[in-house]
């Protein structure tokens, strides 16, 4: 039986989850089809370009994002910390950026006096509000219609555009947030479309790097393992999560990693999964694996297969257990590869 989806994203439990949607009737989402010849890459600009609007109004960042032919997958954080924070009239303000709101909310924002009717369907209206735009359901909802109207209209069809609904994974702690990043920003790599991290187009990390570029004027080899970045400042592109490696768990508002350490990461992995270079393993460890005590072959496999050792939840097994019974069920999947991921976990 299907979960509802409030169960299945638990911003108390983990603000982090990885969400994949795929397109019916073998639509193209992005590519080229080769029986028409007619491109579709414009397509993929409407993703990126939609996603990032929409992080802008709702307390949802992006981690990670990777836009494929037929799917593509988003790494997002609910930012709880700035829901929280949030005054009537920003969430009057960012709602109606969505929606054409309510004629309550326009007379409240035009400091007109509301009677007491008013007031309790205001009270209401608010409530629903703010909790919609700390919602992966409802940025999921704004991505997908648009993206299926527009597609629809050039496609001069109706129906459904998107494979039922979008399927999400929780990621629990910073291995599953960094084995899923990792996975994602792997993606065209991994698929054989593209043999470096600058020419995986439409990738958070292409854009990462695209933007590190051009701050610290850094030329990174795709031939040569990459050093350059590490005592360079990183300012990264402000519409994507931040790299934040907070000393302390409580003080962390971002991704907990340092950018130059995921980025010598990936590079390393990325050249270790490649098809022309099929077995290939860096004797040189990176830091991170070294820090989380990740043996190199748990990790590649990972980062190979993330989506496929998993179900809807990634983390420590006993936290994946917890999470599983919260939800109702009784069984989950990826024992071997949780303990691969966490070599100090109690075994169970």
């Amino acid at each position: 039986m299907t979960s509802a989806r409030r169960m299945l994203i638990d911003a108390n439990t983990t603000p982090f989850y990885h969400v994949i949607n795929r397109c019916v009737r073998r639509a193209f989402l992005c590519g080229e089809d080769k029986l028409t010849g007619r491109s579709y890459e414009h397509r993929r600009g409407w993703i990126v370009d939609k996603i990032k609007a929409l992080s802008a109004i709702f307390c949802i960042d992006i981690c990670a994002y990777a836009v494929m032919n037929n799917h593509y997958h988003l790494v997002l954080k609910i930012d709880v910390e700035e829901a929280i924070t949030l005054s009537p009239k920003e969430v009057i303000s960012r709602w109606c950026q969505i929606t054409k709101g309510h004629t309550v909310a326009t007379k409240y924002m035009n400091g007109e006096a509301l009677i007491d009717g008013e007031r309790m369907l205001f009270d209401g209206l608010i409530t629903e509000w703010h909790e919609r735009l700390s919602s992966i359901s409802w940025f999921m909802r704004c991505l997908n219609e648009e993206i299926a109207r527009k597609a629809n209209r050039e496609d001069e069809c109706k129906g459904a555009f998107w494979e039922g609904r979008f399927k999400s994974q929780a990621l629990l702690d910073e291995q599953a947030l960094l084995a899923c990043m990792m996975y994602v920003d792997l993606n065209p790599i991994r698929a054989g479309i593209a043999d470096s991290l600058q020419s995986s187009d439409f990738t958070s990390i292409q854009e990462r790097i695209s933007a590190l570029k051009q701050v610290n004027n850094i030329i990174i080899s795709p031939q040569a393992p990459v050093q350059s970045a590490k005592n360079k400042p990183q300012t990264i592109n402000q519409s994507l999560a931040k790299f934040d490696a907070a000393t302390h768990s409580s003080q962390q508002t971002g991704i907990p990693f340092h950018f130059a350490d995921y980025l010598e990461l990936i590079d390393w992995t990325g050249r270790a999964i490649r098809h022309d270079k099929k077995g290939f393993i860096d004797n040189q460890r990176p830091k991170l694996l070294n820090e989380l005590g990740i043996a190199s072959d748990a990790w590649l496999s990972s980062a190979k297969d993330f989506r496929r050792q998993y179900s809807g939840i990634s983390g420590r097994w006993d936290a994946m257990c917890a999470f599983k019974l919260q939800q109702g069920g009784k069984w989950c999947r990826g024992k071997s590869s949780s303990e691969a991921l966490h070599p100090n976990q109690p075994l169970g």
